[in-house]
């Protein structure tokens, strides 16, 4: 098997079976979730995330990518456009939409892992279906990924704050055909 996607140091690969143990790896790290959550992922909670990238995969034709370093089996980070239903309610336009979203390793912090593995996995997805709106969530305070949602195009259009949870801020990525607001186009 190789790679769908390989950067100047990254390999992007479509999630596998032998994925889980890293993948809990990735977000167990107190560090790491801070900003995901406050919930200590399970092992099941990893084996549902993986399934739910898969079936992205599967019934949309993209997801997730496993990311790695070239030549590396660790998984470094997760990166991708992946469809989600966050059930925020069809106005806040997190449901049933193309997600983007990172999460990076802390090992690999602070390396550009995010941006480059982002920027390949939002040209390819633009290349094989098409320039779309695509949306991501941040949750409010997380200084690196709102920069990093800048510098990919994305530009926020709304809040967010769960009944359990600390406020999200919503984003969206403009089209070149629709440099507004989605709603004005």
């Amino acid at each position: 098997m190789t790679p769908l996607l390989t950067t100047a140091r990254l390999e992007l690969w479509q999630p596998q079976k032998g994925d889980l143990a890293d993948l809990f790896d990735l977000t167990f790290a107190e560090e790491t979730r801070r900003y995901l959550g406050s919930f200590v992922p399970s092992e099941m909670d990893s084996f549902n995330r993986l399934h739910r990238n898969a079936g992205s995969w599967a019934l949309h034709g993209y997801g997730s990518f496993m990311v790695r370093l070239k030549g590396q089996g660790r998984i470094a980070a997760n990166c991708g456009v992946f469809r989600s239903y966050r059930g925020f309610g069809a106005e806040l336009g997190l449901d049933d939409v193309p997600e983007a979203g990172w999460i990076v390793h802390k090992d690999y912090w602070g390396q550009g892992v995010a941006q480059e593995a982002m920027e390949a996995a939002l040209a390819w997805f633009d290349t094989v279906h098409g320039q779309q709106r695509i949306a991501c969530m941040i949750e409010q305070g997380h200084a690196a990924s709102e920069r990093l949602a800048a510098k990919l195009g994305f530009a926020a259009y709304a809040r967010h704050q769960p009944d359990d949870g600390a406020a999200l801020v919503l984003y969206e990525r403009l089209t070149k055909k629709c440099p507004q607001p989605i709603e004005s186009c």
